[in-house]
């Protein structure tokens, strides 16, 4: 009867220990916005973000990138699941989904941020290109005056060409 009730206390106390942790547990903000609810808008709501602001949406507009996938039924036309996707204009120090005309990328990761089918998928950092970049694509307009092999170009885990940027 006492054992049973030790473990009784020990398991309540390791419950409220674990919600506190996660109750507690710092966010980072860079984290996307949560998925819009099914409530009617106000016209306040309904006017349209800034140009420079991120928003949740089921397609990708032309001239955006996306940043993050979500399953969801929002945007589903059949009644099942379909990808929304968190878009936002291309800028310099952008981790994005997709590489962007006029800019190019210095580094590269594998994430689950871009997937669209559960597997993991690469993500670029932007950077608008400039003599003196070390950047792992050469935009119109530039050339390179040096070459290194790096990691950090990889979309496939295995070693690329960085190069250096001059504009011409």
């Amino acid at each position: 009867m006492l054992r049973s009730k030790l473990r009784s206390l020990f398991v309540g106390a390791g419950s409220a220990l674990a919600m506190a942790g996660v109750a507690l547990a710092p966010t980072t903000a860079s984290a996307a916005p949560a998925l819009p609810s099914h409530t009617a808008a106000s016209a306040s709501e309904a006017a349209p973000a800034s140009s420079a602001a991120g928003f949740w949406s089921c397609t990708i507009p032309s001239g955006y990138t996306y940043t993050n996938t979500q399953n969801t039924l929002n945007c589903s036309t059949s009644g099942g699941f379909r990808t929304m996707y968190y878009v936002q204009p291309p800028a310099d120090g952008l981790w994005a989904c997709t590489t962007m005309p006029g800019y190019t990328y210095s580094n590269t990761q594998n994430t689950l941020n871009c997937s669209t089918s559960g597997g993991f998928r690469t993500m670029y950092y932007l950077r608008t290109p400039q003599t003196g970049l070390w950047a792992c694509t050469v935009p119109p307009g530039f050339t390179y005056t040096n070459t290194q092999n790096t990691l950090n170009c990889s979309t496939s885990g295995g070693f690329r060409t960085m190069y250096y940027l001059r504009a011409l």
